[in-house]
């Protein structure tokens, strides 16, 4: 059975959380490959108001867009230009688009890199190696751009210049007299300090930016400061 948006927003939350859930714990980016991957499908399915396909596994792609594109989806946790996304040219006659996507592990945030049909896609591709797979160098990708802001927020508090948002899927975002601001772990941590909000937990670890960002706004409204 299709997942809904509202279903999809939700179970890319519990995705996110648990990720950094994992981190929290020393667990490497590199290591959470699987979880990393279905983030990926559950955002990019969001993103294009698609569904994951049919079939797990399915040969080429991952999800099908709401206009029927067949699309396939990469997500790194890879923080610098240095790496590289790789393809199976036998399975790419099956995809029309191509999504790469970064999950920024210091603000929590889904990043697309790149999101164009699959023939300018293969442009930018090397030649295959010995294996031969393709690859795409992360350093000739465009220049990332923020997750979706149309998800629904769920609470919204103004202190001073500054508006905290929780959207749907646990994002924390921090507008400056309305422009957005990054990264958001030191604003939080200015504002906790203002607030009176200790940075570590009851087992002497920092919050991570979703908890801290819960906090400050749950500070922020229980002193009535405009909490929406």
């Amino acid at each position: 059975m299709p997942l809904t948006q509202m279903q999809i927003i939700q179970s890319l939350g519990e995705a996110m959380s648990w990720f950094e859930r994992e981190l929290g714990w020393g667990v490497p980016p590199t290591e959470l490959r699987h979880l990393s991957g279905r983030i990926g499908e559950l955002y990019a399915a969001l993103i294009t108001n698609g569904q994951m396909a049919a079939n797990v596994n399915q040969p080429g792609y991952d999800i099908v867009g709401e206009s029927g594109e067949r699309v396939s989806v990469k997500t790194t946790g890879m923080m610098t230009g240095s790496g590289h996304v790789s393809f199976n040219p036998n399975t790419l006659s099956l995809v029309d688009r191509i999504i790469v996507l970064r999950i920024n592990t210091d603000e929590m945030q889904i990043e697309t890199l790149l999101n164009d049909t699959t023939a300018n896609v293969i442009k930018l591709m090397s030649s295959p190696d010995a294996k031969g797979r393709r690859s795409i160098s992360l350093s000739k990708l465009t220049k990332p751009t923020s997750s979706r802001t149309d998800i629904p927020a769920v609470s919204t508090v103004q202190f001073g210049p500054y508006t905290v948002t929780a959207l749907e899927n646990a994002t924390i975002q921090v507008f400056h007299d309305g422009e957005l601001v990054s990264p958001t772990r030191p604003i939080l941590r200015k504002l906790a300090a203002e607030l009176g909000i200790g940075l570590l937990n009851s087992n002497g670890n920092q919050y991570n930016i979703r908890q801290l960002g819960s906090l400050v706004i749950d500070s922020i409204a229980s002193r009535g400061a405009n909490a929406g």
